[in-house]
């Protein structure tokens, strides 16, 4: 999926919003362009991925930022209003009900507001694109892209090969390929990089998490 395409999706609201499932989740953030399997074991996403293959559209994975076990603080307020649209690419239901499915990353939303009529959490959701890097940084959005897959090497070196191979040519699904690979990047840290507003931004927060000896390496 490029950059530049802006897929129709959810049930629409009003102009420039839709109401989309959400699939909250601990220390995991969904990219654009990012392939992800799951495993729905819960009742209530059991009920989510029935309602989402009989609509056809996607569901918005976001992550659950406070793990607290505070009972006065509701759900839907532990967990980020920042998320990612997930396509559904394959399911498969086994014999006891639960099932593992495959997603791809699609376009970034904000919450607008939290739904609580189905058994899952709901909301109504704005897209929120990328910003593109002004004109004439082209520069400098490839000496970000070649800095953050040098980082990407360094760390993973026994990966070399593959990550080479793996790595998109459009800044935007690199910088996504990055954000899901490099080690030891903290919940917070890819938060940080999806809500980063603008490309340049979202391979700053990444830059900035890689250690700094690793920065340092030939």
């Amino acid at each position: 999926m490029g950059s530049d395409q802006v897929l129709v999706v959810g049930q629409a609201h009003h102009e420039g919003q839709m109401i989309v499932p959400l699939f909250p989740l601990p220390n995991l953030v969904l990219f654009p362009g990012v392939v992800l399997p799951l495993y729905v074991f819960e009742q209530r996403y059991r009920e989510l991925l029935l309602d989402v293959q009989a609509s056809g559209e996607p569901f918005g994975l976001v992550q659950i930022v406070d793990m607290s076990e505070d009972a006065s603080m509701p759900f839907h307020e532990r967990v980020s209003t920042v998320g990612t649209l997930a396509h559904l690419q394959q399911a498969e239901t086994h014999e006891d009900g639960t099932s593992t499915i495959v997603v791809v990353g699609g376009e970034r939303f904000r919450v607008q507001d939290f739904d609580f009529d189905k058994s899952y959490l709901s909301a109504s959701v704005e897209l929120w694109p990328l910003e593109a890097a002004p004109p004439g940084q082209e520069d400098v959005v490839e000496a970000s892209v070649r800095r953050v897959l040098g980082d990407l090497l360094r760390l993973r070196p026994a990966d070399a090969e593959a990550i080479r191979d793996g790595a998109p040519e459009d800044p935007v699904l690199l910088a996504s390929f990055a954000a899901n690979l490099l080690p030891n990047l903290s919940g917070q840290q890819r938060e940080d990089a999806l809500r980063a507003p603008g490309l340049l931004d979202r391979l700053d927060v990444l830059m900035g998490a890689v250690p700094r000896d690793a920065r340092l390496m030939n």
